[in-house]
């Protein structure tokens, strides 16, 4: 069975870091890009950052820029993303996902096969 399970969130203050973590299992690792995802109240799922886990290459957004870093470890099939600098409108559930989709795509939620469960990030103020 596919599985991506997500960790590492929690409540945290303005300012403060938080690492999370997207462990996958039951498909190739290296075939697929995964994508972290944030979804606020009353908001759309959107995407923050990705990374091709076969070549290396990153995106990460405008809005999480400077503060967010994702990286992988293909011996652990995990991706990360490191959250430092947090801050109140950071609060939201994130969720990893995997996709075979071309590259281009790896900001769009549709082009996802495979979803993990959410995490919550809570950032207070």
């Amino acid at each position: 069975d596919v599985q991506l399970q997500a960790s590492g969130g929690g409540l945290v203050q303005a300012g403060g870091s938080l690492r999370l973590s997207c462990v996958v299992s039951g498909f190739t690792f290296d075939e697929h890009h995964i994508g972290w995802f944030r979804q606020a109240p009353g908001k759309e799922r959107k995407g923050i950052s990705c990374i091709d886990n076969s070549s290396g290459i990153t995106y990460i957004g405008d809005s999480v820029a400077g503060r967010f870093t994702i990286s992988r470890d293909n011996a652990k099939n995990t991706v990360y993303l490191q959250m430092n600098s947090l801050k109140p409108e950071d609060t939201a559930v994130y969720y990893c996902a995997a996709s075979k989709a071309p590259w281009r795509y790896c900001r769009i939620a549709s082009r996802y096969d495979y979803w993990g469960q959410g995490t919550q990030v809570t950032v207070s103020s």
